[in-house]
């Protein structure tokens, strides 16, 4: 069964612009021994997201808007797979065009 891991055995990384309102954060989602890739990126802020990126760290770019043409409201949460374990880079653009930017988050700790 899938669940969030609890505060007490993660550190919340979070992608943080300039104030403590416009916080999204990235949490592994745990399911058992070894890594399944999968995470949740919870929009902890108080502004809607209108852009999420994501790549592995090894990679040049973002890549393209995982969100398409939906959007992630304040308090809500999304889920992805990553294609692969290791280190990821995330970027979120709020609707006011704010960008935050997080670099090196590995996906399976």
């Amino acid at each position: 069964m899938r669940r969030r891991l609890g505060l007490a055995a993660l550190s919340l990384l979070a992608l943080a612009a300039c104030t403590p309102e416009t916080r999204t954060v990235v949490v592994p989602v745990a399911t058992g021994p070894g890594c399944d890739t999968r995470f949740q990126v919870v929009n902890a802020s108080t502004m809607t997201v209108r852009e999420l990126y994501f790549s592995h760290s090894s990679l040049a770019s973002f890549g393209v808007d995982q969100l398409g043409a939906s959007v992630l409201p304040p308090g809500r949460a999304v889920t992805y797979r990553a294609a692969n374990p290791g280190n990821y880079d995330f970027r979120v653009v709020f609707m006011n065009g704010q960008r935050a930017d997080l670099y090196g988050v590995n996906i399976c700790a």
